[in-house]
């Protein structure tokens, strides 16, 4: 389970009610903010400090309370949280009820969960961080006819040695002759590349460092 978790709310009693949840599941460390900048200026103190958060919880829409704000609504917050932090694992909490929006969520932005606010809203929150924190996406019953369903890329002995190699710092062009030398059979610079870019693409990963890091994240390598 999720150790620090951040909420990004701008509605006092739906943050007690996400609070709640997460204290039940018994998640003790959170924090609570009310605007996008804020959101941003923790995820980026605590990533400095080799401490991150795990799950960042947001909303879409966010009032405009007369605050001048850099970043005004989740989308954004969600880009610039990922950019920062690729593994970063992210549930949106929102009242928003377009399945085409929803879906561009889980497609374009790679978010691992979606819940709807409204009835049994507290029971799908429940379930989403759960599942989430088991590596699996949530999407609610209604969505997911229109929602495609990603992230079910399975990792055999060939994509982790080639990933692991990566990460530990061999050039691309190496790894083919790496992968001679360990007794694999013989291996061309360009179907590693094509391994890669089919494993990204499932991932909606543009980076080989993106890649890492949910690997790392989720101790594939």
């Amino acid at each position: 389970m999720f150790k620090k978790v951040l909420i990004a709310e701008d509605h006092q009693s739906t943050k007690l009610s996400v609070e709640q949840t997460l204290t039940n599941l018994g998640i003790s460390e959170s924090q609570y903010v009310y605007y996008c900048d804020d959101a941003m200026s923790r995820l980026k103190r605590s990533h400095q400090e080799n401490k991150p958060i795990e799950l960042l919880i947001t909303d879409l829409s966010f009032d405009d309370d007369g605050q001048k704000q850099r970043i005004n609504a989740g989308r954004e917050l969600i880009q610039e949280a990922k950019d920062l932090q690729p593994a970063l694992k992210v549930l949106v909490f929102s009242a928003e009820s377009n399945p085409a929006v929803i879906k561009d969520l889980f497609e374009q932005l790679s978010i691992d969960g979606f819940v709807c606010k409204g009835r049994n809203d507290a029971i799908d929150l429940n379930n989403a961080i759960k599942m989430i924190a088991d590596n699996k996406k949530f999407v609610p019953l209604q969505f997911r006819p229109s929602v495609r369903q990603q992230n079910s890329y399975d990792f055999d002995d060939f994509d982790t040695i080639i990933i692991s190699q990566l990460a530990l710092g061999t050039k691309l062009k190496a790894i083919p002759l790496f992968l001679e030398k360990q007794g694999t059979k013989a291996t061309s610079l360009s179907s590693v590349e094509k391994r890669l870019n089919l494993i990204k693409e499932a991932f909606s990963f543009s980076t080989n460092a993106q890649l890492i890091a949910y690997c790392k994240d989720r101790k594939i390598i």
